[in-house]
């Protein structure tokens, strides 16, 4: 292969510079993906000027920088398509696979920097200054290439919450809406396109996790419905609608009938139709697909949830009546609106709460716990009608009936964003805390709810770590009811977040009861006590102590028979261990754990594969220092 010809070479370029364009004008990605994606974009982009001064060079082009380039336009071609499967795909896929896409990213990056390296700058007809900016990318690209992002904890926590959960706590779901930017009818529609032509795309059969994103998709709908009421169409809206006969999407007719489906199934073809008419055509003693006229493989019909689900969402958002098949969907109301009863009742119990004697308040604030409760309307009304202040006050009050009402209130009063910073900046914190240290038992595991979703906003974490909330978290951890446990576990999650919390909470003793709930198997806690063992194990001081309490066979066994996640977050442990003291890798090969790390290295999740190959790698080492 000589030197490419001026045509050839400008045709690879203005192709090479198209390719980045594409990159530079796509979507700004709004999900679990956001970090990686937004990184692969920034480094793309930054490649355009090699490529516009190669297109205004008259240098022909050699084999070594042809060779290069091609390779550098495939890397091109493969980044465009993962950016388009992320802009266009669920999210709650993206979300339940993140370790896969996790791997997608990393794969691409590896191709650009590969194709980087066979590309000799030094034979380019380029500037100094553009030479350098591409060394530096290169470079950027060799760290990224070595290097993943570290998990998402919290979401991975929320999930892992969602889906053991029958009533997930709404605090979550409103993190999961935020986190998928599922927040309104409009992205539950795209969500749920999303997720049926992921059906249609891999004939009726999605793969393991396709009954668990039908499952959160629904939770998340609830959630959005409930939490904007105006999203149901309003009975002026749905007259006007009805009035004007909307268009009824093809997607939703039944093929044979050309009706709305009220029940669509999915036959082997991968086609969808009503229930009943294709089970009339098959009892006709049809073999073929009426649509494609493809022979069926088999008779078998599998239902299409998330084409009901779609179905059900344009009726909603169109006024039109939900076909009487949905189920329970029609009937089930979620959310009313705030209506002036309401509004009048809320002002009269604020009323109480400030002038009311102590049974006036305690009945007062019980049922605004009640209201706040109910729905999103009554959350914004409640704060702006001044309750907030007056509920925080009540913390304090001698009544431990009344306290707990208080504190439940602010809890449901703070799933609603902006309530968080109302209630923080009337004081609330340190309150809260008391109330954690001193109260009933539903007081403190509802303080201690309270202080988790305060937590969500960042500078929130810092001003309840400084408030002395740990030490009464780990005691509720320690003595609580499995509720308790669980919400003083998530909260202790979330404030360790922040590196000054880590100290905290370990230098309060939380490393022991840890250890304790990891080596009791009927504690129901060893999820949450790993995940917060691995936040942990990444400060000096958490390694330290995490160290002090015989940690290496408990860690093993449960890399040897946990869960995917649990073995992932004890590999995570054990390699911060292992790093940097030889006595932990020697303890590992005591027990005989090459095999199992072996085993997790090549079947984990991506992040426990990457953990078990470097302490594998640790132990080699060892074995070198260790021969006579």
């Amino acid at each position: 292969m000589g030197p490419m010809d001026d045509e050839s070479k400008d045709a690879l370029v203005s192709q090479l510079v198209m390719a980045i364009r594409d990159v530079s004008l796509v979507p700004e990605c709004r999900n679990a993906s956001k970090k990686m994606y937004n990184n692969l974009v920034r480094r793309v982009k930054l490649l355009s000027p090699l490529f516009e001064e190669l297109k205004d060079s008259e240098e022909e082009l050699g084999d070594d920088e042809a060779r290069g380039l091609e390779s550098l336009k495939v890397a091109f071609d493969s980044a465009r398509e993962l950016l388009r499967s992320i802009n266009e795909g669920s999210k709650i896929f993206q979300a339940l696979q993140r370790d896969k896409i996790a791997g997608d990213f990393q794969h691409v990056t590896e191709q650009i920097e590969e194709a980087l390296s066979q590309i000799p700058y030094d034979k380019f007809d380029i500037s100094e200054e553009v030479r350098e900016q591409i060394e530096l990318l290169h470079a950027q690209f060799t760290r990224a290439k070595g290097r993943r992002d570290s998990p998402d904890m919290l979401l991975e926590m929320d999930l892992s919450f969602v889906q053991k959960e029958k009533n997930p706590d709404p605090a979550i779901l409103e993190r999961l809406s935020e986190k998928l930017h599922l927040r309104n009818i409009n992205d539950l529609k795209k969500e749920s396109l999303a997720i049926h032509e992921m059906v249609l795309s891999c004939d009726g059969d999605p793969g393991d996790c396709y009954q668990m994103m039908l499952y959160l998709f629904q939770k998340l709908k609830d959630f959005v419905l409930i939490r904007n009421p105006d999203a149901r169409t309003s009975e002026v809206e749905k007259g006007l609608i009805k009035h004007r006969s909307p268009v009824i999407p093809d997607d939703f007719r039944c093929p044979i009938s050309l009706e709305l489906m009220k029940d669509p199934v999915i036959v082997s073809t991968g086609q969808t139709y009503e229930r009943s008419c294709i089970q009339k055509w098959l009892d006709a003693g049809h073999k073929t697909c009426p649509k494609t006229q493809q022979t069926l493989l088999h008779t078998a019909l599998t239902p299409n949830f998330v084409l009901k689900s779609l179905i059900g969402l344009w009726c909603e958002s169109n006024g039109v009546e939900l076909p009487k098949k949905q189920g329970s969907c029609g009937k089930k109301k979620l959310g009313a609106g705030g209506s002036d009863c309401d509004q009048a009742a809320i002002n009269a119990l604020i009323h109480k709460l400030a002038n009311g004697n102590a049974e006036q308040q305690r009945a007062a604030s019980g049922e605004i716990r009640l209201l706040a409760k109910r729905n999103a309307d009554n959350r914004v009304f409640i704060a702006e009608a001044g309750a907030i202040p007056l509920l925080v006050d009540l913390l304090s009050s001698t009544d431990s009936r009344t306290q707990e009402h208080a504190v439940t209130a602010l809890l449901n009063l703070s799933i609603y964003e902006a309530n968080k910073g109302t209630i923080v900046n009337a004081g609330a914190i340190p309150d809260i805390v008391d109330v954690l240290k001193n109260g009933s038992m539903e007081a403190r595991e509802n303080a201690a709810a309270t202080l988790f979703s305060l937590s969500v906003v960042d500078e929130n974490k810092v001003a309840i770590g400084a408030a002395g909330a740990i030490p009464p978290l780990i005691d509720l951890l320690c003595h609580g009811t499995p509720r308790g446990k669980k919400d003083a576990a998530t909260a202790i999650f979330n404030l360790s977040i922040y590196q000054g919390n880590k100290v905290r909470a370990v230098r309060a003793g939380i490393v022991g009861p840890l250890m304790r709930l990891l080596k009791d198997a009927g504690s129901g806690m060893m999820d949450e006590a790993l995940a917060i063992l691995a936040i942990l194990a990444g400060h000096q001081e958490g390694k330290m102590a995490i160290g002090q309490s015989e940690p290496v066979p408990v860690l093993v066994e449960v890399i040897r028979t946990g869960s995917p996640r649990n073995r992932e977050n004890a590999a995570a442990v054990l390699w911060s261990l292992c790093t940097g003291d030889v006595q932990y890798l020697r303890a590992v090969r005591e027990l005989g754990a090459e095999e199992v790390l072996k085993e997790l290295s090549e079947n984990g999740t991506d992040r426990a594969k990457r953990k078990a190959g470097c302490v594998l790698e640790l132990l080699q080492r060892v074995d070198v220092l260790d021969k006579p």
